[in-house]
C-alpha cells in the first residue's frame, strides 16, 4: 500500500524518538507514532488544518515535502471504536482517541486505520480526466498510525518544498475556530 505524508523539507519523513510531540493518537512520550494518509490530499489536509491555513494566500507560504511511503501489506490495524464525532474532533476529543490508542497497541496491533478527521467526507476522491480536469468519484480518506519506529518503510519524496492546490481549502474539515 502505497500512503503519504508531509514533512518538513529538512527533515526524514518518519518519527524516529519518543519526543515526538503528542497528537490523535499517542501522548508525550508514547512515541514514535507516524501517522500517514491513504491519499495526497488527506495528507495536506493534515497540514491544513493543523496549521490552521484558510485562504489561498496563507496556502501561497506553504513550503513541505510530500512523501510517498511503501507500507507493508498484511499488518494487523485495528479500527478505533469511537463515535464519529470523536474520530474527526478537535484537540479536546486527543484525550479520548489517545486511551484508544492505548487499547489497541496494547493488543498487539501494529497501529490503527481511522477515519480522516481533516479531510471532509467524501472528499478524496482524487481527479479524473475525461475531456479535461474533473474530480474523481467521492471516497472518504484515511488515516493511518503505525506505532514504533518504522526503518522498514521506504519513502519517495513526491515534491522537495510544494504546497497542495487551493481548491483543497474548502474541501479540509478545519479546527472550529
Amino acid at each position: 500500500m502505497i500512503c503519504y505524508r508531509h514533512a518538513d523539507p529538512r527533515l526524514p519523513f518518519l518519527a524516529e524518538t519518543e519526543a515526538q510531540p503528542p497528537a490523535r493518537w499517542h501522548g508525550a512520550g508514547e512515541g514514535p507514532v507516524q501517522y500517514l494518509s491513504d491519499t495526497p490530499d488527506g495528507a495536506w489536509a493534515e497540514l491544513l488544518r493543523h496549521e490552521e491555513i484558510r485562504s489561498a494566500e496563507d496556502l501561497a507560504e506553504v513550503r513541505r515535502a510530500l512523501w510517498a511511503v511503501e507500507v507493508p501489506g498484511g499488518e494487523a490495524w485495528e479500527e478505533p471504536r469511537l463515535p464519529p464525532a470523536t474520530l474527526a474532533g478537535g484537540p479536546g476529543s486527543y484525550p479520548a482517541c489517545r486511551e484508544e490508542a492505548r487499547r489497541i497497541r496494547a493488543g498487539g496491533a501494529a497501529g490503527l486505520a481511522a477515519p480522516s478527521a481533516a479531510l471532509r467526507p467524501g472528499e478524496a476522491g482524487g481527479w479524473r480526466v475525461d475531456r479535461g480536469l474533473v474530480p474523481g468519484e467521492a471516497r472518504d480518506a484515511r488515516t493511518i498510525a503505525l506505532f514504533g519506529r518504522r526503518p522498514d518503510l521506504r519513502g519517495w519524496a513526491a515534491t522537495a518544498a510544494g504546497r497542495p492546490r487551493e481548491d483543497l481549502l474548502p474541501r479540509v474539515r478545519h479546527l472550529g475556530r
